[in-house]
């Protein structure tokens, strides 16, 4: 009966075997190559094609199974179709021949050429196939399910639930290399914003506050005289007010505040310390995206830093950790950016106390912030011991030559990149 199928309707039907198994293979590679969060996104927008995409990749075991039993089916009859033209044209001879054809055929047309047009253009292809899929699955429901239980069956065996498929979080680097892949989509300077806030998880107050000794204050115990000119003098909208040293702090005062004072012909110690607000204490270790919310909630915009015996380290203000986000914006907080001079070298004159964060931010040399957060800490360290002026260290890709000293410590320091970068490190 089949010798009387005429060679036409059996070229045909092979054709159309090929046709479908292509689009089976198409329809596989684009379904798994579709952009998740990009579907998630046109399913949240209510696009028809995406909505019937996503519901079939709820549960990729029925769409593999789906897909392989359509395909393998296909490919089944394209064989034997295959196979009796062989015999018909060229006898037992077309058994070889029509194997060797039928596979270069299958390959190149059914599978590289369908599935390399679904990688590139997974939308193009996974959409349009949802068309058909969806119906079909309804339709072969019970064998899709036959097959996935045999299949799920093994795989719970191995240890894998099918239950299980449910979509992985990012990590922070992966969002790093989503947001890294935007290239133009996303402006520059909004990428730096999104990897600075992908890192205030790891950045704490100790890395980003006002050293001890750079901070600014009123001393209650001076003449009215001084808290006068202190006040005329003051940079900032808001500083300590302290009792002899900083450790004895009564309030932050608000400058701002204190000008109405100013503006009388006589003033007390009495009437600054009406006018001071509660000091407001933060753990050095208290990671920045943690301090961002705890701001918010206190309703304060700065808070002196103590380490883990109660003693004030430093100072944060709601601006550096804002900085941290969007860069320098405002001249009215306190910054290390007056520590780093350049110069016409290229060389950079810094202060010992300078924050490691902030000159790598101006310079980009990536030194290292992981162990001391000041260049006279990186020194010391890579030293071992307190330099002598015109000592010279390498640290990464830098050399550090030491310009002044103090007793203890290295006050003004002249860094510049070196010909070649190295490893991070330290040599006299």
């Amino acid at each position: 009966m089949v010798d009387d199928i005429p060679l036409g309707v059996l070229f045909a039907s092979l054709v159309g075997c090929l046709v479908l198994s292509a689009f089976f293979s198409g329809s596989e590679t684009g379904m798994m190559a579709l952009n998740r969060y990009r579907l998630r996104n046109l399913v949240d927008k209510k696009h028809r094609a995406a909505m019937r995409a996503y519901a079939l990749l709820e549960r990729p075991d029925r769409l593999v199974g789906l897909i392989l039993l359509g395909n393998n089916l296909v490919n089944i009859i394209a064989t034997s179709t295959s196979t009796i033209i062989g015999v018909r044209l060229l006898g037992e001879a077309g058994l070889a021949v029509q194997a060797v054809v039928l596979t270069i055929t299958l390959l190149i047309f059914s599978e590289v050429l369908p599935k390399t047009l679904a990688a590139l253009h997974p939308e193009r292809v996974a959409f349009p196939a949802t068309l058909v899929l969806t119906p079909l699955l309804r339709l072969c429901y019970p064998f899709v399910w036959f097959v996935n239980l045999i299949a799920n069956g093994v795989l719970r065996v191995i240890g894998v639930r099918t239950e299980d498929a449910g979509e992985m979080a990012l990590s922070r680097e992966e969002l790093r290399t989503v947001v890294k892949e935007a290239g133009a989509m996303i402006p520059r300077k909004h990428q730096q914003m999104l990897f600075a806030i992908l890192d205030l998880e790891r950045i704490t107050v100790e890395d980003i506050m006002v050293p001890r000794h750079d901070v600014t204050g009123i001393n209650l115990e001076t003449s009215l005289a001084d808290i006068e000119d202190s006040l005329v003098a003051c940079r900032h909208t808001r500083v300590p007010a302290y009792r002899s040293t900083i450790d004895n702090v009564v309030g932050i005062l608000h400058v701002r505040n204190a000008l109405r004072l100013l503006k009388a012909e006589e003033f007390t110690v009495a009437d600054v310390e009406r006018i001071l607000s509660e000091p407001y204490y933060v753990p050095s270790g208290t990671p920045l995206h943690t301090q961002l919310i705890n701001f918010q909630r206190q309703r304060r915009r700065m808070g002196l830093v103590v380490n883990e015996y109660g003693d004030i380290v430093g100072l944060v203000t709601l601006e550096d950790l804002l900085e941290e986000i969007v860069g320098e914006f405002t001249t009215d907080t306190y910054m290390f950016s007056r520590d780093i001079q350049p110069q016409a070298d290229g060389s950079y004159l810094v202060d010992g106390g300078a924050s490691i964060r902030e000159l790598n931010r101006q310079t980009h040399w990536n030194l290292p912030t992981d162990g001391p957060k000041t260049l006279n800490g990186l020194i010391i360290e890579a030293l071992e011991d307190i330099p002598e002026a015109g000592t010279s260290v390498r640290i990464g890709v830098c050399i550090v030559e030491i310009v002044q000293t103090t007793g203890q410590a290295v006050k003004t320091a002249r860094v510049k990149a070196a010909e070649e970068p190295r490893a991070a490190g330290g040599s006299r």
